[in-house]
């Protein structure tokens, strides 16, 4: 290689961003980091940035701006600060950047992606919102600009790697019956019923087999984050919602599958640490070493299997019905539940009340047509407002 792949790091300080950047240092000849952003947890990114020397940081508002950007002098480093929405869009779609890992959680990391996508970048995509809010217009810019693709949920990331190469042409065309979406079930999959009402944050984002963020873990509690990965995996793999099932597999170790008509099962499978699909989309169609143990089946022993109960994981039905309804329902979806959730972890509303503030803002904001961004940023909007105004009626 010529020079090192210049990667951009949105998130940079989440957990996704954090083991990109173990890759990535593993890996000095092949990679160099360019930019990196972060939101809240500042003196992380300030130290991330004196670790890997990028050439931009990127953080939310001025006033932070100015504090890391003193920072970075007085350690020396010559890297430039950037501001908000703009400066996430730069450092997306810069010339000098190869590939762009999105990792920024929620509605916020789409038009940072939508810009490296329109740029014509490799994108490494975490941020799965993206995808769910507004797939038709992403995957149409995908296909304008030549831009490549690449699933970073270790779900999204083990289909592709399960698919045939020309997938493309559409899962009938290339013998591919369904596919199967594993799921953990999260810290509640056991839980009697009548005990929910009564979980507590912390129980919620005390994953037993994944290390995430709080918002992402209680997704994965509620499997709404599998809802969203079957939304993605439509738009990724051109697939129908009846084309995909979700399959709870407590161990995590098989990662996602891929049935075929001739009755042939594909399926990757690996230890549950999000190094294995980074460095797999890094490297991609090559091969690099992620850091991550080798998978001892022996110790496993046992691989488990169960159909979700959707009485127990209301969030997944929610979540199929706005894939079948689409247009701008996915959206509605996303939003509803990024305003149920915080209000969650705020300790404002039950466990429960995540899935009865969703279904009531999908019952309520009609399903519209989505025929360019703003009609998405609309629908987002929208389904803000009624889920606050369910937090208000209810005396939170």
């Amino acid at each position: 290689m010529s020079r090192p792949q210049q990667i951009t790091v949105l998130g940079a300080t989440g957990s996704i961003g954090l083991s990109t950047l173990d890759v990535i240092a593993r890996h000095p000849e092949r990679y160099q980091v360019f930019a990196l952003s972060g939101f809240t947890r500042l003196s992380e990114l300030l130290a991330l940035c004196v670790r890997h020397t990028p050439r931009y940081a990127v953080v939310p508002e001025a006033g932070a701006a100015r504090g890391l950007q003193d920072d970075l002098h007085a350690a020396g480093l010559s890297t430039r600060v950037l501001v908000g929405e703009e400066g996430l869009c730069q450092v997306a779609a810069d010339p000098e950047v190869d590939a762009v890992m999105a990792a920024i959680v929620g509605a916020a990391g789409l038009r940072p992606t939508l810009a490296a996508v329109e740029a014509g970048k490799k994108i490494l995509l975490a941020n799965k919102e993206a995808l769910v809010m507004s797939g038709a217009l992403f995957m149409q810019a995908v296909r304008k600009s030549g831009s490549v693709l690449l699933p970073i949920d270790s779900e999204h990331n083990a289909i592709f790697q399960c698919m045939p190469q020309d997938f493309a042409r559409g899962l009938g065309a290339v013998g591919v019956r369904r596919i199967l979406l594993t799921a953990s079930g999260g810290p509640f999959r056991q839980t009697p019923m009548a005990e929910l009402a009564h979980v507590t944050p912390e129980q919620a984002c005390a994953h037993p087999n994944w290390s995430m963020g709080r918002k992402i873990s209680v997704d994965s509690a509620s499997m709404m984050n599998k809802g969203l990965e079957l939304i993605e995996a439509c738009w990724l793999f051109d697939a129908k919602p009846s084309q995909v099932e979700v399959v709870i597999h407590p161990q995590s170790v098989i990662h996602s599958l891929v049935d075929y008509v001739d009755g042939s099962v594909l399926a990757q499978l690996g230890n549950p640490d999000m190094r294995t699909p980074i460095a797999n989309a890094l490297a991609w169609p090559e091969r690099i070493d992620s850091g991550v143990a080798p998978l001892d089946l022996f110790a496993i022993a046992r691989l488990d299997f169960q159909a979700p109960d959707e009485e127990r994981f209301p969030c997944l039905r929610l979540a199929r019905q706005a894939a079948e309804a689409g247009n701008s329902a996915p959206a509605v979806l996303n939003a509803a539940n990024e305003v149920a959730v915080a209000a969650f972890l705020d300790g404002r509303v039950r466990y429960p009340e995540i899935a009865s503030i969703i279904e009531e803002v999908l019952n309520l904001e009609p399903v519209v047509a989505v025929n360019d961004l703003e009609a998405v940023f609309t629908a987002d909007a929208k389904a803000r407002v009624l889920a606050e105004q369910w937090l208000s009626r209810h005396g939170r």
